[in-house]
This record gives C-alpha cells, sequence and structure tokens, in this order.
C-alpha cells in the first residue's frame, strides 16, 4: 500500500456562517476554492502544507459526546491560549500530558477542537 498522510479533515457544523467567522476571523484560516459542483452548504478552509478543513453544513447536526476532535499543532500553546482568551473565545488552561503541551476549545457548532506543542 502507499504511504497514507491526511490531505483534508471534514467537520459538520449547523451554521456555516458562524463557523466561517470563527476559523477565518479567530483562527486565521483561509478560504479555499471549493468545486461549484459541491452545491451551497459547505466551505473548503486552508490549513497549510496542502492540507484542508472542510465543513459541511447540516441543520440536525449534534456534536459527538466524546473526546473525538481535531489537533492543530502550535509552537507555544500558552500564548495561543492568551490569544484566544484575548479574543473572547472560552479554552481550557493548558496542560502538560508528557508527549506535548495542549488546550481545549470548542467552535460553534460544538465540535471539540485541541491546540498541541509537542514537547519531544
Amino acid at each position: 500500500m502507499a504511504k497514507l498522510r491526511v490531505q483534508h479533515i471534514s467537520l459538520d457544523v449547523d451554521d456555516l456562517d458562524a463557523a466561517l467567522r470563527f476559523y477565518c476571523d479567530a483562527l486565521g484560516l483561509t478560504v479555499a476554492a471549493r468545486p461549484a459542483a459541491l452545491g451551497d452548504g459547505g466551505a473548503w478552509l486552508d490549513i497549510g502544507d496542502g492540507r484542508q478543513l472542510h465543513l459541511v453544513e447540516s441543520a440536525s447536526f449534534s456534536p459527538p459526546a466524546t473526546s473525538q476532535h481535531l489537533a492543530f499543532g502550535v509552537d507555544d500553546c500558552q500564548a495561543t491560549v492568551i490569544e484566544l482568551r484575548d479574543a473572547g473565545l472560552e479554552v481550557s488552561d493548558p496542560f502538560d500530558i508528557g508527549a506535548g503541551i495542549q488546550a481545549f476549545l470548542r467552535d460553534p457548532a460544538g465540535n471539540l477542537l485541541e491546540f498541541n506543542e509537542p514537547t519531544t
């Protein structure tokens, strides 16, 4: 089998406009081209290194009540938390798990996001 790599992550959201404001304004992602054949109700965002986050609007979406999450790598978790809090977002205190320092928050739809600063 060929070597696998993550190309994109897809998240369901219940309000695409709110999700776009969050991911673009608060997190600094940028909107990428999305095929017109897919119609309305979604957006593709660049997250770097040729990878994307695909948002799919679903009015009936309900976030998972599990630890399922998307993790973003950051250079400085503490600074990221301060920046997010300064933007008015509720984010956990950073904590060290041995292999990294991490903090969590939820997007407007309730999806769990992690910010991870590797330490090893």
